[in-house]
């Protein structure tokens, strides 16, 4: 069996996936999700306009993979100066490469396509950013396979990204500032992994945690962690705290973890630093803590007194943004005022940046029309604050910093989401406001509530013109609003109550 990039990709995602993929219970693998189609439309979409800027070429996109490595090696001989879609092989090494190009001195250096960005953590140009780990893994796997051929000197490869760039990877450099590891060392290092994996000589353990809802093995895998009383049910404990505890107190069962000696953990930790490592008595007592209210207590715990401010407006707000196409096409308040409740929405009508300015002036019209330290803002966890604060860099004449401050300042706006992680504890593995809102008996009106579909939907929307579409990512945008509302009156009218009775558990 091949080890490919894909594999690779799929390991620094998951790395059960790999071995689930090709051994697990295939007939629990369920569909798609449409916004992963969506991404793969794009990135299709891309390669193809990328592609279309090329006249002399080698293409070999339909060639099936099982022949194309011949005919690649046939246009490798021929000096073709780019070829498309070509496979290289060498031993159980397989790889596709968007584009292979040929360098003055008969090199060939891969090139993949990529509808992201070349590097993260870059700001309007301010700083250099780094390179992505997974695009250099892949690169990684191309060039060793162009080395063992002959055909590329170096490790190195290049992305042509979304804006249309080119970014080098000299992939023998440090991953980051913290290590001396190059990508292509840590390269080495998964592929051996991945190798064991598609061999069935090693097999991991499912772990659930928040990037799992898009993957088409989630219900298995849930399904897997409920069986087994998995420790990933917990909030918060993913896949390397839960290997460490097994490993270090032998506990792999969520309901063995209210037996646990804290304190006589923390004093064999003290002897020896990589036991329980990364694992301090805090995270330790929040673990044990979470365990005993999910299999004992089984209802929410207030651990301490909860106050929110009191004004006549409360506004519970929430934005739809698409990462894709760095848009943020949809904010949306609920607003609450003298008993009276009302949704206040601006859209995006199209991708454009002129129109995201239009929908984002609109809002900022809206909230200086409000009496001034007449309201509140409740949003649920920093994705807003964050987006906004990019929103103020690319259109600094619609809001001040001052303003954007004072807007979402401790005084003035409450992330429920931090309230909720920080005094509160519930029988639930995540606490995401759709699983607690939920719980505590709310429901959206759309079957498929999700804010990776209210994407699908809004680029469906911008295809078709469909006002229908529009309006279920309105109805799906104003019912977030009234979930985080429900939050909030809970924690409002439980947090007294709940409290005293936390003194008798």
């Amino acid at each position: 069996m091949y080890l490919t990039a894909t594999k690779l990709y799929n390991y620094l995602q998951c790395s059960h996936k790999v071995w689930r993929d090709i051994y697990g219970p295939q007939n629990e693998k369920i569909e798609v999700n449409d916004f992963l189609k969506l991404i793969w439309e794009m990135g299709i979409v891309h390669e193809a306009e990328v592609i279309s800027t090329f006249n002399n070429y080698v293409d070999l996109k339909d060639v099936p993979v099982e022949l194309a490595f011949k005919e690649t090696m046939k246009a490798i001989e021929a000096k073709a100066p780019v070829i498309y879609q070509g496979v290289l092989e060498y031993g159980n090494l397989r790889g596709r490469p968007d584009l292979l190009t040929r360098t003055d001195d008969g090199q060939y250096i891969p090139i993949d396509i990529k509808s992201g960005r070349g590097m993260e953590g870059l700001n309007n140009g301010e700083n250099e950013g780094k390179l992505k780990k997974h695009y250099a893994v892949q690169l990684c796997l191309y060039a060793e396979l162009l080395q063992r051929l002959g055909f590329l000197k170096a490790n190195f490869g290049r992305i042509f990204d979304k804006e249309n760039k080119y970014v080098d990877y000299p992939l023998n450099q440090p991953m980051n500032k913290t290590t001396e590891k190059s990508f292509f060392e840590f390269y080495g290092e998964i592929k051996d992994e991945v190798d064991e994996l598609i061999n069935n000589r090693k097999k991991n353990l499912p772990a659930l945690g928040g990037s799992c809802k898009l993957c088409w093995w989630y219900e298995s895998c849930k399904k897997w962690g409920k069986e087994n009383q998995d420790l990933t049910l917990l909030f918060y404990l993913g896949r390397s705290k839960r290997d460490t505890i097994v490993q270090d107190l032998g506990i792999s069962k969520v309901g063995d973890l209210i037996s646990v000696d804290i304190e006589e953990a923390m004093r064999r930790k003290k002897l020896n630093k990589n036991y329980l490592y990364g694992i301090g008595k805090s995270t330790l007592d929040d673990i044990v803590r979470r365990a005993y209210v999910l299999t004992k207590v089984k209802k929410p715990i207030i651990r301490q007194k909860i106050t929110f401010p009191v004004t006549p407006y409360e506004i519970f707000f929430d934005i739809e943004d698409d990462p894709l196409n760095s848009i943020v096409y949809f904010h949306g308040l609920y607003v609450r005022f003298n008993d009276k409740e009302e949704f206040k929405c601006f859209v995006s009508k199209g991708r454009t940046k002129e129109q995201e300015k239009t929908a984002w002036n609109e809002f900022w019209l809206y909230i200086r029309s409000l009496p001034k330290n007449s309201y509140t803002i409740y949003y649920y966890s920093h994705h807003e604050r964050t987006v906004y604060n990019k929103l103020l860099e690319l259109y600094p004449d619609i809001v001040t910093k001052e303003e954007l401050d004072a807007f979402f300042s401790p005084s003035n706006a409450i992330d429920l989401y931090k309230v909720i992680v920080d005094n509160t504890d519930w029988p639930l593995g995540s606490y995401s406001i759709k699983e607690i809102a939920t719980y505590l008996g709310f429901s959206w009106r759309d079957k498929t509530p999700s804010g990776a579909l209210s994407i699908e939907w809004f680029n469906k929307y911008l295809d078709t013109g469909d006002e229908s579409i529009l309006n279920r990512i309105k109805e799906y945008n104003e019912d977030d609003c009234k979930a985080t509302l429900v939050v909030k009156d809970y924690l409002s009218n439980h947090a007294v109550s709940i409290t005293e009775q936390n003194r008798n558990l």
